[in-house]
């Protein structure tokens, strides 16, 4: 079971990943970083997926239709990834479940000439059910 920074680490394997963390949503905190940041500054990325992030755990429009009642561990959103595409890449957000209030998503950069949008997607999402937090 992988801690945040092997975790991080081995998101940066996925073809066309330029930079990985770890995001708070609750607090827009980054809690671990891997490689390069849109905007040069992981903290800056984080406050603003953790904005995107809030807003489709939140809004009626995304969680009206989930099949499964809030969690009992602090409301899991029922939203597993969010899928943002720029002219220059993507970025993927995976909602993490913990044990404690589930408030955290990995954040993937990847290049949209070299990633691998469909890989890249099912691989977060192994690597949210690995992660150990503690």
């Amino acid at each position: 079971m992988p801690g945040i920074d092997e975790c991080l680490m081995e998101a940066m394997t996925l073809p066309g990943a330029r930079g990985a963390s770890l995001v708070d949503w609750n607090s827009g905190l980054a809690l671990g970083t891997a490689g390069e940041s849109p905007v040069g500054d992981h903290e800056t990325t984080a406050a603003e997926t953790a904005e995107l992030a809030r807003a489709a755990a939140e809004f009626d429009s995304f969680t009206a239709a989930a099949e499964e009642p809030p969690a009992e561990d602090g409301g899991v959103p029922p939203v597993e990834d969010l899928i943002v595409t720029t002219r220059a890449g993507y970025h993927v957000i995976r909602f993490v479940r913990t044990s404690f209030d589930s408030s955290v998503f990995l954040h993937l950069w990847l290049d949209r000439d070299t990633g691998n949008l469909a890989l890249a997607r099912i691989r977060l999402g192994d690597l949210a059910e690995k992660l150990v937090l503690g």
